[in-house]
Formats: C-alpha cells, structure tokens, sequence
C-alpha cells in the first residue's frame, strides 16, 4: 500500500507539460427522438460567460456536428431546432486525453408554442430514460457516475445500490435487490438481448457476482427501471437494466490504460480505416486481486487469490446515410479455489469453509450482431441476433474435523446456450402519436448435472440430470405513445410470452400516464401485469418414485405480479430534483411445495446455490409496499449530492399459508452520497474531487439455527418452521474516493484511491455451524479495503 501511496503522491507533484489553454474537440450527432432519424440544421452552442466569443456548430445532412477548441473540464450545450423543444446537454466532462462524442434525441414539438421551451436532455438527466416510453420508475444510469462515485468501483451494479428501491447490504456480491424482490427477478438486457448473468463467477439462477463482466470504459448512458416497464420488456418481476455499448471513436485513435480493482485494462479505439466512419472499440481487463493480497489487503476471500479475465468490443460500420450495423461481445471467464485446510480461522472468509474445499470455474460469453435503418422519414427498425453461453463447473469435499482429509461431497455441471433474434419497430404518426412493437425468440439449450455426495463417496443423490434439452421463449409487444397535450401524455402497451417447454402464454397489459404542471413539477401514474419463467434449473429437478425418476416441476406456470407505481417529481430548482414514489406489488402464482412448509421461490437468490425442492405448485404469494424518496443535486458550482430512502415492507406465504418475512425485507435502506470537485493546476485545467457514501441498511431476517440438529447432522440445520424470523443487526457503511485528474496537452491521467468501509464497522454475513468447534460461528462481511487506481488515456 506504501508503494501506491508513493505514486499516488509524486502524480500529484507533477508540474503542467504547458501553460497554455487545454481544450479538445466535441462532436455529435442529432437525431429524433422517436424516428432516429437525423436533424437537420439543428444548432449545438457552448453555454460560456458573458464577453466571450460564441462557440457552435450547425448539424449537416447527416446530423452531425463537431465543435474545435472547447476548454477542458465540464461545459454545457444548448441544442435548438426548428420544430423541436430546446434541448440542453449539462456538465459533460471534457479531457485532453479523449474527444467527446455525444448523440442527442430531440422531441418533436406537439404544437406552435409562443415561449422558449427549455428541457433536460435525456443524455444528461439522469431522471430521463433512453427509453422513452419509461414515464414512472426509471432512471437513466449515467457511466460516468460509475468512474467517480465513492464504492461504485467502476461496477454499474453497484452504482445502483445508490438508487432509491434498491437494496445491497452484502459486500461478497453486487446482487440487485429491488422493492424486497429476489435479485433473480431482475432482466438484463445488452443492445437489446436478454444475456444472462453478467458477473464473474456468476451462478447460474442469479443475476449477480462479486465482479462486473460489463466494463464501464465501453458502456453508454444506460436505464434502469423498477416498475411498470414499458411493453418491450418482459420475462422479469422487479427490475430491468438496459445496457448500451457506445460506438468507437470513427475519427481518430484512441487508448487507455488502467490498473484498479477491477483488474489491468487496456483499450483502445478509433476509425477502421481512414476513408470510412467505421470504428472498433475494444478493452481487456485481467484480475489484480493477487497484487492486493500480495500487499496485505484483505477483500473476503481468504487466502484464495480470484483469477478472472474479460473482453468488451464493439465494431460498428454505417451503410449508408440510412442504416449501422454493428458487432459486439462480451466474453469472460473465471476460476478460484477454496480449501478449507488453508483458511485463516482467524480472518474473514466470504465464500470459504475451513471444513470444506470449494473449487469453481466460471465462462460467460455474449456475442452479438445487430443492424438499423430508417425505413422512412417516419419509421425505425432495428433487427439483433445474438448468442450467449454460461458454462459452470463446481466440485466440492467435505473435511473430517478430526483427520482433516477431504472426502467428495458435491459434484455440479451448468452449461446453457442462448441463440436470440430481437426485432424492434417504430414509427411516428405525427407530433402527437408514436406506434412501438417488435419480437424477441430466445432459443435455450442446456445441460445441467447436480449431485450430493455422501459417505465418503459411498453413497449420492442426483438433483438434477440433464441433457441435450431446447426449449423457446417467444415475446413480443406492442406500445402507442399519445402526447395529448405539450403537458400530457400517456403510454399504453401489451406484452404477450410462450414457453414452449410446458405451452405456457401470458398475456401483460401495461399502462402509463404523465401530468406536467410546469415549474417542473409531475405527477405519473404506471401499471403492469408482469410474468416470469423459473430457472431452467428448477424445472428438471427429479423426484424419485414407485416408477421411477420424475420432473415433478416441470409443469410450473409463470409466476405473476402486479405492480402498481405513483411518482411525484419537482425541479426544486435547475439542478436541484425532487422525486417521490409510493408502489404496491402482489405477487401469485409463486412456486412453492405441496406439502405443507414455509418454502417458496421469492426466496430464492439469498444464497450462492440453486434451490433444489421438487414437487412445487403455483400456489403461492406475497406483497410488496413501499415509498421511496430521492433528492438529487446535479453536479454545479464545484459538487454534487444524491440521498435517497426507501421504506417497504416485503411478505410472503408458502404453503402453509403463513405469512412471513421474505429474505430481503431489511424495511428500510437510506444511502447519502455527495462529491466536490476542486479546479487546479496553472491553467485550473487539472481536478481534484473527493466523494464520499454513506448506507444505512436495515438488518435482514433469517432462519435460526437448530444447534442440537446440526450437531447430529454435522452441518447447519436452520428451523425451517420459524423461517425468516430472527433479525439481523442493521448494517452500516461509509466509502470515501479521492482522486487527482491532471489534463496534459493530448493525454489525460487520473489517480484515486477508494477507501471502502472506511471505519471498518463490522456488518453481519451470515451465521452458520461450525462442526470443528461444535457452535454457531457468525461471519462478518469486509472490513476496511483501500483500492488504489490509476487511469491514462491518450
């Protein structure tokens, strides 16, 4: 840590290379919001102080437009055209060391207005989706956020634990928890495809992992919705991320190099060749962690070093003036090693059992070809193909507390393949009305083995065994937008899904409506009926019988909710929002077991492992209720905050028709984060910026221990007849980030170092049997973790 320090100090001693102005090119495109296609003459101008020369660019033919000389740092752009609302595009950071380039939606004007309109753009208000059909529970998720936030780690998933209705608490993973929903609720969607988990050693059923495959140098401004999702997106009940990769720079090229926690990263971009606006983007990231442990930094895993290894890309070639097709992936693979003779009993160990060996290797592929053209002045299509792969491997022992040798106790194989084709269609009647539909078939196939193993390898019992198995999932929707009035609009769509491995259908309206009673107050109403499939795993789980072996769940229909949301919003002033949301979610046809017992598969995603009960029915339920609130300062006059807070109270019943706790009711969860950025240097072209984070997360309920039943049986035996009931202590944690961002003539540097947990409070992991020690042993989640990084581009 000593030797970062140093580094960190003699960066910041650096004088500047020149004395003179920093300034780099801003370049972008135009285009409508609905259509996609380009605008015309529209006019981009840098909003500067008062005296100084105007600095702008009128869109060509093509939409585009490029601005030379804009100073370094965070400048604003008014966006103007005929025909459309003014548009502003707010504190967009400009470097040395990378051209800026910004794609912008402008929104055709319902009627002749006699005062100047001036909006948020949707590519910097983060209250503004991409999508815009999105007019309650969304919010976009700026990158940029990821790169300086206090605990983000450059990990969207981990930003959003920032967002109100969002719940983490858990320092091993980046699960999403929204509205006291499993995380196994959540849809992720890259360009448009439904892709599956994409987390280093990401179990298969679970959308999260304790490291992000998704890299924030490569991702665009992306959403993130919690409720009553526009049509378009289906087969999820809590949340979708809708994820972008933005294109390469097509004029000139670029590179980056990193070291951080999330590994050495190099990238590079830039145009195909000199004659066409073709451009590649391309990064790749291996694992630091074996430096951190080498310098005494404990993250949870022990004395197990975590090697991983991720490339993100993305080729993109315009054909023509009307269409893009673009390329882009998403491969990774990971692998880590737990043996329980080596673990410290004396330190915390995440993931480890000093009475078992864990071994596990993880591969995550995500491939992708997509290509867009308007069809007319007034109709945009956009066809993607794609395939993903997950392939886990696990085996297991299990260690004599007295000989400690290791005997076989598990032996798990998950491998699936996705081959997807997503079309998506929109057209624009007039200023007033907008038609939306498309189609998604996602071809799933798959070989799955689980079994236990006991006796010393004696004896085993086969959960799951299967292989060689396809089955389809087909969707599609469809969506009108009616703008009635310049303050009124409302949205209403139907989403329609077939299982064809049990000839399951749904059928999901979805309704939305926004009042804007200007001085930038709203009031939106939103409606959903959503459905979801279970995990494939769940599916061909066996029960053995008189007759044989059975697939006592494969019948299982959707599980279904509906969700209703209400969200007040008031500009408090330019920068300045306040966002209010009360929801109500009813959950039923929940999987749960035909004998009487407190099981049921909302639970599910509160371990690392598959559920494997057999012989379920869709006889359960539960609710979720909650307010949320979120008050945002954008960034302005050197800083910026967010705080936001949820109340929610989230209940379930199994088949014994108990109501009770889920596993992610922690009842409340309040985050505070805030930031300062200070100019220096010669020319106050460099920045210095702290930030700092602070959660307070309500403790989780868990099933008690049964001591006398572990002791008989040698490993944990929770009471499962008072599942959920006993409640964990509160958890609490404060991150700080200090960074350095020094702008030369053509290059950028920037240092940081993020001190998480930073008073090193000690929350609450798990609490388990230790069969060596004959007791209950409660493990603790990460204490104090300082990640150095540092960042070139040039």
């Amino acid at each position: 840590m000593k030797n970062y320090l140093l580094l960190i100090i003699s960066l910041l001693a650096m004088r500047p290379l020149t004395a003179q102005q920093v300034s780099q090119t801003v370049r972008g495109i135009i285009r409508d919001e609905v259509t996609q296609s380009p605008v015309i003459g529209a006019s981009v101008l840098l909003i500067q102080e008062e005296g100084k020369n105007p600095q702008g660019a009128i869109t060509d033919v093509n939409g585009e437009f490029q601005i030379t000389g804009v100073p370094t740092g965070r400048q604003s752009f008014r966006i103007s055209s005929v025909g459309y609302e003014e548009n502003r595009l707010s504190n967009v950071i400009v470097t040395a060391g990378k051209e800026v380039i910004v794609s912008v939606m402008l929104t055709e004007m319902v009627s002749s207005l006699d005062e100047v309109v001036v909006t948020a753009d949707r590519k910097s208000d983060k209250s503004k989706t991409n999508n815009e059909l999105a007019l309650v529970g969304g919010r976009s998720f700026n990158i940029d956020d990821t790169k300086r936030y206090a605990g983000a780690l450059g990990d969207p998933s981990r930003m959003a634990a920032n967002f109100a209705g969002v719940v983490s608490g858990n320092d091993s993973r980046n699960d999403i928890v929204v509205r006291g929903n499993s995380p196994a609720g959540m849809l992720w969607q890259l360009e448009g495809l439904n892709i599956p988990n994409p987390n280093h050693f990401g179990s298969l059923g679970s959308t999260g992992g304790p490291v992000s495959l998704l890299n924030n140098n490569t991702l665009d401004k992306s959403d993130f919705i919690t409720s009553a999702f526009p049509s378009q997106y289906g087969n999820a009940l809590s949340g979708v991320f809708d994820l972008r990769m933005r294109d390469g720079n097509n004029q000139k090229h670029e590179f980056l190099g990193q070291v951080g926690f999330n590994g050495f990263e190099a990238g590079a971009e830039g145009p195909l060749s000199k004659n066409s606006k073709a451009s590649y983007l391309i990064n790749y990231r291996y694992s630091t962690l074996g430096l951190f442990q080498a310098l005494g930094i404990n993250f949870g895993t022990g004395s197990a070093v975590p090697n991983y290894q991720d490339l993100n890309f993305k080729v993109s070639v315009p054909t023509g003036k009307k269409g893009k097709l673009s390329v882009f992936g998403i491969l990774g693979q990971s692998d880590v090693e737990f043996l329980g003779n080596d673990v410290d009993t004396t330190d915390t160990n995440l993931y480890g059992n000093e009475n078992e060996n864990t071994r596990v290797k993880y591969k995550t592929n995500i491939l992708g070809l997509s290509y867009e053209y308007n069809l007319s002045p007034k109709t945009f299509a956009k066809l993607t193909l794609g395939t993903s792969n997950t392939d886990q491997d696990f085996s297991g022992d299990s260690i004599s507390v007295v000989t400690r040798e290791a005997f076989a106790s598990g032996q798990a194989r998950f491998k699936t393949r996705k081959t997807s084709a997503v079309l998506n269609v929109r057209h624009k009647v007039n200023a007033k009305h907008s038609l939306y539909g498309g189609v998604t078939s996602d071809l799933l196939s798959f070989d799955l083995y689980n079994r236990d193993i006991f006796g010393g390898g004696r004896f085993d019992t086969v959960r799951v065994d299967v292989k060689g198995e396809n089955t389809v999932l087909t969707q599609a929707y469809g969506q009108w937008k009616y703008r009635m009035t310049k303050n009124l609009q409302m949205t209403l769509g139907l989403h329609a899904q077939h299982f064809s491995l049990n000839d399951n259908f749904a059928i999901e309206p979805r309704f939305g409506l926004q009042y804007s009673f200007g001085n930038g107050q709203s009031v939106s109403l939103g409606y959903g009926l959503n459905s979801q499939a279970q995990n494939i795993y769940t599916y061909f789980v066996q029960t053995k019988t008189e007759s044989g072996l059975a697939y006592t769940n494969k019948d299982l229909d959707f599980t279904r909710s509906h969700h209703f949301s209400l969200g007040y919003e008031n500009r408090l002033a330019e920068n300045l929002l306040l966002k209010i949301e009360p929801y109500y979610q009813s959950l039923y046809d929940v999987p749960v077991e035909r004998r009487i017992s407190s099981f049921s598969t909302l639970n599910s995603g509160s371990t690392f492992a598959n559920d494997d009960e057999d012989s379920l029915v869709n006889e359960g339920t539960g609710r979720n209720i909650g307010i949320e609130l979120t008050l945002e300062k954008y960034f302005s006059q050197g800083y910026y905050f967010l705080v936001t807070t949820s109340l929610f109270d989230s209940k379930y019943k199994g088949s014994d028709g108990v109501e009770r706790n889920t596993a992610f009711n922690s009842r409340y969860v309040v985050n505070v984060l805030a930031g300062k950025e200070v100019k220096v240097g010669r020319n106050r072209s460099s920045v210095l910026s702290a930030s700092i984070k602070t959660s307070f997360v309500g403790g989780k309920y868990t099933s008690p221990l049964n001591l006398d039943a572990s002791r008989r049986r040698g490993e944990a035996v929770y009471d499962e007849n008072q599942a959920y009931s006993q409640k964990q202590g509160a958890y609490f944690r404060t991150d700080l980030r200090l960074a350095y961002r020094k702008e030369m003539r053509r290059s950028t540097l920037e240092v940081a170092v993020d001190l998480q947990n930073v008073s090193a409070n000690k929350n609450i992991f798990q609490q388990t049997y230790n069969a060596r020690t004959n007791s209950i042993a409660t493990e603790y989640q990460q204490g104090f973790f300082p990640v150095p990084m540092v960042r070139f581009t040039f």
